[in-house]
This record gives C-alpha cells, sequence and structure tokens, in this order.
C-alpha cells in the first residue's frame, strides 16, 4: 500500500491532494501508476466521497492525474515534467526548520484594478480585485513581506474571506484550484515601505519573487513575496 502521510494542515480534501501529488512527485506512484480509488481513500481517511472527489478533481485540473471510468484515476507521464519549483508555502516551510510560524495581515483592500494591477494580474482594467499585504514570521522575526493580488473572478469567497486563520497564499492553495504557475526570481534593493516591515535597512539586498497562477485561461493571483537576502534561500531538488 502506498503510504500518503497527511500534513494536518487545512481542510482535509487540500491534504489528500497534496499528499496524493506528493506520491506522484515523488516518483512513489510512477508515470501511469494506479492512484488509489475514491473509497480506498475514503476509508483511509475517513473522508466523505464529496471530500474525495473534490481532491481527485483538483488533481486532475492541476495535470497530475487522468480520470477514467473503466480504468481508474492514474498519474499522468506528464506529471513528473512539471516546474521544479511547485507553490510554496511559507508557513510550511518555517515549521519544517523547526521554529515557529506566525503570521499578520497589514492590509486588506477591494477594489478596481488599477493600470499596475492589471499589467501584474494580467486581467482588464477595472476588474474586482482584492489586494492583501501579509507579513510572516519565524519565531517572531520576519521572514517574508507578501503582496498579493487576487482576481475575485476566480476566486469569488476570497471577497469575504479575512484570513484571520489562514494566510491568504495558503487558503487559495486549498480552496482554488491552479493549473499553471509562473515564478520570476529577482535581487532588488529594499524600499523604506519594505525595510521598515522586513526590519532591515533602506536600500539593503532582497531576494524578491513574483508569482503568478492560472486555473485555465483565468488569471487567479499575482504575488511579490520580498525576503531579507541575509535570511532565505530558495532549493529546489529534482530528478530527470
Amino acid at each position: 500500500m502506498i503510504d500518503l502521510p497527511l500534513d494536518g494542515e487545512g481542510p482535509l480534501h487540500a491534504q489528500i491532494r497534496r499528499a496524493v501529488a506528493a506520491a506522484i512527485l515523488s516518483g512513489r506512484i510512477p508515470p501511469g501508476g494506479r492512484v488509489p480509488s475514491e473509497a480506498e481513500l475514503m476509508r483511509r481517511f475517513g473522508a466523505s466521497r464529496m471530500t474525495v472527489h473534490r481532491a481527485l478533481s483538483d488533481l486532475a485540473a492541476e495535470g497530475l492525474v487522468r480520470r477514467n471510468r473503466r480504468a481508474g484515476t492514474i498519474a499522468t507521464p506528464e506529471a513528473r515534467g512539471r516546474a521544479v519549483f511547485e507553490i510554496w508555502d511559507i508557513g510550511a516551510e518555517v515549521r519544517r526548520s523547526g521554529q515557529a510560524y506566525s503570521f499578520v495581515i497589514l492590509s486588506r483592500r477591494l477594489r478596481p484594478a488599477g493600470a499596475e494591477d492589471a499589467r501584474r494580474l494580467q486581467v482588464p482594467a477595472g476588474a474586482r480585485i482584492l489586494a492583501v499585504t501579509t507579513l510572516h514570521r519565524a519565531d517572531a522575526v520576519p521572514v517574508q513581506l507578501e503582496e498579493r493580488l487576487i482576481h475575485l473572478a476566480a476566486a469569488p469567497a476570497a471577497a469575504a474571506e479575512t484570513f484571520a486563520d489562514c494566510p491568504p497564499g495558503r487558503w487559495l492553495l486549498d480552496h482554488i484550484p491552479w493549473t499553471e504557475a509562473e515564478h520570476a526570481i529577482l535581487a532588488a534593493n529594499a524600499p523604506a515601505r519594505i525595510a521598515a516591515r522586513l526590519g532591515i535597512r533602506r536600500g539593503a539586498a532582497c531576494l524578491v519573487v513574483e508569482r503568478r497562477t492560472w486555473n485555465g485561461l483565468l488569471p487567479v493571483t499575482f504575488a511579490r513575496l520580498w525576503h531579507a537576502g541575509t535570511r532565505h534561500r530558495l532549493v529546489g531538488r529534482f530528478s530527470a
């Protein structure tokens, strides 16, 4: 039986999705290999059919599995060719390091997309968006400032979400399927507003990740993630 450990983070459907995805991306379920059936997953995790169906549907939307009424659910041959950097979860990253994770929402505003918002998110000007700024901490030390735009046509439930218990990036991973992601990684000097939040001097070197995701042709989110250059590194481990 394939080991599918849950990580305990967020809704059960999202935990099941991540457990199966990890098995596929690690090769424990090889390309063309059979994924446990809905009935098997229901028994294993004590989950409802709706919960398991949603997890498998999300995996299919992401291109990791194919579902067939006769053959069941199998890992796609293309699955292990996905981008080296999947979608990082800063909270999980901090916890894996043995530190205590916390976050605070610094600002949250519904607004029509201005010209710069539209360019970053790749939506028409005037589209309804949610702009959220979040500070992430490890052992109370700022490690990431997240400036995020969410396209409400792709994630309408975000309009009413306060993110009091779950940060925006994690909430999106748990609730909104994505089929394509883009990462740009760059170095930048910290402007005053960023330096003040990260507790570094103005002009200090920062590692910046810009991330976009889509669900089909529909843009979901754009995030600019600022890290103090001396406090963060990105690691990708993969095989051919």
